[in-house]
């Protein structure tokens, strides 16, 4: 039997910016922390790893004091303050100017209500003796240096005008702005690509050298822990159960758990080709799509997609990448007929031209092709059970069906993505995210589709939950011969499901074609430096 005792930490507690003893959380009479220890000294990188629910994130919020209604029990002293029992007003204080925290999601944790750059200026103004016109320089500054393309125009944007790697270094900017001596990042590039995960890795580098920054890494990509931190702790069931160096410990797990993360990394192994006879399923030609910008008027039309072009067959999974902003979901909502396109075509077999379409011509197309959107929370209605998510496409389409008929389609098609009868009752709330995520798949398959287009499907799970959705859906392509338009900034899960591969620069289609190709070759630039991260997959 492995034991839990910790490896040598190769800390020092004396003088210590962070010292966690002991901390645990009980909420509603559940222990969820027990027996923490953790310590951070100045220009530390220490990454917390894990499964779902293994306690992670609850320690960052625990040592913000953002846990209300939680017993928590323990020390946790920053620069030899006793964070735990501060009345929240002195802990106000420490957010933000001492410990600041970047959250997973960026489109709950922004206000949907303010501009970027107002957001940013908030926090300034908050801690720092900064005039309004400073803190807009500043937080401009920020979002430029954060990689953020137009600065100016993005400051003055609402969140859900940004993509999502666009806010995800909207919200690290902001975290960053009244220089803390400690961040907690919890999954801070879970939304973004390989060259934006890069610039975000080398910002705080660089901060670290200028400020001493010390840096709690919550993240389930061990490739970026790999990266980055100098020392980690893998965290199971609300206990740390091993920590030390970072080579050390990836290189020779001691504990079970740490193990399973390792074993959970995507693998091309088992990837079934496609015949060379299999049938065109769709087809993109030569795809524009312009979006309309500025005020009422002075409005100018910028390019999104430009002439794309592209075919997926029967049976194949077309992977499609890009740096944030490159037009990804656009090109799949155009796909979807979700988005209008300003020339070109997108036809699918057995329903034609897809921009010639009347309502009811649509609605027959939307049998053949479904969604599974990136975040399976916001995707599934909060309001509605489980059964009512997954029949809702019953009702549209198949009105005439009775009650018992519409339930056994529903448990059947819950039962292929590994979902039980006794969830249909549920609501979201009650489920984990892969599990929501099987549901999510659930809703997009009960009409027999052939086309699923996949958007960022495993961006918000963690590597065992990743893992488990990859499995099902190979499974699903091999016994139906579905066809995947797979979009995701995650290479090697790209490079563990793709067939074939095409790179998205700026709206144009810059490289396309077989995924072990090019993996292993890949093209000068940025579409190379995009694709070089997945070729440890091809092993």
């Amino acid at each position: 039997m492995t034991p839990d005792v910790p490896r040598d930490r190769g800390e020092s507690a004396r003088g210590a910016l962070l010292q966690v003893r002991g901390l645990g959380v009980e909420l509603a009479g559940r222990r969820l922390l027990d027996g923490v220890d953790l310590d951070l000294d100045r220009g530390d990188r220490l990454a917390l790893v894990g499964a779902s629910s293994s306690g992670k994130t609850l320690t960052a919020l625990a040592i913000l004091g953002l846990l209300e209604g939680a017993r928590c029990s323990g020390s946790v002293r920053f620069q030899g303050r006793e964070l735990l029992g501060l009345p929240q007003r002195a802990l106000r204080a420490v957010r933000g100017r001492d410990i600041a925290m970047v959250f997973q999601e960026p489109m709950s944790a922004l206000n949907p209500l303010h501009t970027i750059g107002a957001q940013i200026e908030e926090a300034l103004l908050l801690h720092q003796p900064l005039t309004r016109r400073q803190a807009r320089a500043r937080a401009l500054d920020l979002l430029a240096r954060m990689g953020v393309d137009d600065a100016p125009r993005r400051a003055a944007a609402y969140p859900h005008l940004l993509s999502g790697g666009q806010r995800q270094r909207a919200m690290i900017a902001m975290a960053l702005a009244c220089g803390p001596r400690l961040l907690l990042a919890d999954e801070p590039t879970t939304a973004v690509d390989a060259g934006v995960r890069g610039q975000i890795l080398a910002l705080l580098d660089e901060l670290q050298r200028e400020h001493e920054l010390a840096v709690l890494l919550i993240s389930h990509d061990l490739q970026l822990v790999r990266g980055f931190a100098q020392r980690v702790a893998v965290m199971q069931q609300g206990r740390v159960v091993e920590h030390g160096p970072i080579d050390a410990v990836l290189r020779e797990p001691a504990h079970p758990a740490t193990r399973a993360l390792l074993d959970s990394m995507p693998r091309r192994a088992g990837l079934e080709p496609v015949a060379d006879s299999a049938e065109v399923l769709l087809r993109v030609r030569a795809l524009d799509v312009a979006h309309a910008e500025g005020g009422l008027w002075r409005k100018r039309r910028r390019h999104v997609l430009h002439q794309v072009s592209m075919q997926l067959r029967a049976g194949e999974t077309l992977g499609l990448i890009g740096a944030s902003g490159s037009g990804k979901t656009t090109l799949a909502m155009a796909v979807l007929g979700l988005q209008r396109a300003s020339s070109g075509a997108v036809w699918l077999r057995g329903c034609g031209d897809l921009g010639g379409l009347d309502a009811r011509g649509w609605r027959a197309a939307r049998r053949h092709m479904q969604v599974v959107f990136q975040d399976p929370f916001a995707s599934l209605s909060p309001r509605r059970s489980v059964e009512q998510i997954v029949g809702e496409a019953l009702d549209i389409h198949e009105p005439g069906l009775d009650a018992p008929t519409r339930r056994a389609r529903v448990v059947a098609a819950l039962a292929e993505t590994g979902i039980d009868a006794d969830a249909l009752a549920r609501y979201p709330h009650a489920f984990s995210g892969g599990q929501r995520q099987r549901i999510a798949l659930a809703r997009a398959l009960i009409l027999r589709p052939r086309l699923l287009v996949l958007d960022e499907p495993t961006s918000a799970l963690d590597v065992f939950a990743q893992q488990q959705i990859l499995q099902l859906l190979r499974r699903l392509q091999r016994e139906r011969g579905l066809s995947y338009l797979f979009i995701s900034h995650d290479i090697a899960v790209i490079a563990a499901m793709a067939h074939r591969i095409a790179v998205l620069q700026q709206g144009c289609v810059v490289a396309c074609g077989d995924a072990a190709a090019l993996l292993r070759a890949p093209p000068a630039g940025e579409a190379g430096a995009l694709l070089a991260a997945g070729r440890d997959v091809l092993d």
